[in-house]
C-alpha cells in the first residue's frame, strides 16, 4: 500500500501525542524525521527503519518520504508540535503541486544509499493522512491559564523563506487588529534583532504593561516558562527554542498567593 502518514509529534511530552499519531507510527515500518523528533516519541519507534536527516535538510526529508510511500512502504514523515504549523506538511502538498505542474527536478545523487529516489510522477499515487497534534502555542498557552482566550494569530519572525518587509506588514496588522500573537522562530544565532523589532511595532498599539509569555522547551524535562511584559520582552531571554505568546489590550495577568495566571477574556464579565 502506498501510505504516507504526515504526523504530527506534539510539543515533546510523550503523554501529550495523540493516540492517533501513535497507530500511524506503529503502521508504518518506515520513520522520516529529525533525530531529536524520534530520540522524543521513544519506544513507539523501535523496530522501524529511521531516515533521520539533520535541520537544513527539510525539503529532502519530504521528499524522502514520498519517495518511500511511492516504493510502496508505508512511510510516516514526522515533525514536532503540529506538522500543519510551521512544519513539514506543506512540503509534500508543495511538492506534489509541483509534480502536477511539471516542475520537480530529479535529485543529482540519492538521499540515501539503501534508498534511491523513485520516479517522482508515483508521489501522485501515494495516500497521503495528515495527523495533527498540539502545537507550542497551545502547550504554551496551557501552562500559564488561557491566553489564546480570544482571537489570535501566529508570525514566524524568520526571514530565511520570507521577506522581512512581508512580516513587518503582518506585524502591523496584527497591532491593528488587537490579535494575541504566538511568535514562532524568534531568534536563531543569525538573527537577534527580529523579536525586538516586533515587540516596538506592538508597543505602538497595546500597553507596555501586556503580559507576555516566555516557554522554553516547552513539555521536556527542561522545561521553563516565564511571564514579563511587552515592554521587559528583549531578545537575551529568546531562543530558537523558545514561544512566545504576547496578550492582546485586554490580557490579564493574575496572581493568588504562589500561582499566577493569564487569561484574555472573551467578553464574559457581561453576563457575570
Amino acid at each position: 500500500m502506498n501510505k504516507l502518514y504526515v504526523v504530527s509529534a506534539g510539543p515533546g511530552d510523550k503523554d501529550l501525542v495523540a493516540p492517533k499519531a501513535l497507530a500511524a507510527i506503529k503502521a508504518s515500518s518506515d520513520l522520516v524525521a529529525y533525530g531529536l523528533y524520534l530520540d522524543l516519541l521513544g519506544d513507539v519507534c523501535n523496530d522501524k527503519i529511521h531516515h533521520d536527516l539533520p535541520l537544513g535538510q527539510e525539503i529532502d526529508r519530504a521528499r524522502l518520504a514520498l519517495d518511500s510511500a511511492a516504493s510502496g512502504k508505508t512511510t510516516a514523515l514526522i515533525s514536532s508540535g503540529d506538522i500543519g504549523i510551521y512544519a513539514m506538511a506543506t512540503l509534500v502538498f508543495e511538492l506534489l503541486d509541483q509534480q502536477l505542474q511539471g516542475k520537480v527536478k530529479p535529485l543529482e545523487e540519492p538521499l540515501r544509499n539503501n534508498h534511491p529516489e523513485v520516479n517522482s510522477a508515483l508521489w501522485l499515487g501515494v495516500d497521503i493522512e495528515v495527523v495533527p497534534g498540539i502545537s507550542a502555542m497551545q502547550a504554551g498557552a496551557s501552562r500559564v491559564g488561557a491566553i489564546l482566550g480570544h482571537d489570535f494569530c501566529t508570525i514566524s519572525l524568520s526571514d530565511l523563506l520570507t521577506p522581512w518587509q512581508t512580516i513587518e506588514k503582518r506585524l502591523h496588522a496584527c497591532g491593528q487588529g488587537d490579535f494575541v500573537v504566538s511568535f514562532y522562530n524568534p531568534r536563531s544565532k543569525k538573527r537577534d534583532w527580529q523579536i525586538n523589532t516586533a515587540r516596538d511595532i506592538l508597543l505602538q498599539y497595546r500597553p507596555k504593561e501586556t503580559p507576555v509569555l516566555l516557554g522554553r522547551q516547552l513539555s521536556r524535562a527542561d522545561e521553563s516558562i516565564t511571564i514579563t511584559t511587552l515592554e521587559k520582552l528583549h531578545s537575551d531571554d529568546v531562543d530558537m527554542f523558545t514561544l512566545v505568546s504576547v496578550g492582546n489590550s485586554e490580557t490579564r495577568h493574575i496572581k493568588n498567593g504562589d500561582k499566577q495566571w493569564v487569561y484574555t477574556p472573551r467578553g464574559y464579565t457581561k453576563k457575570l
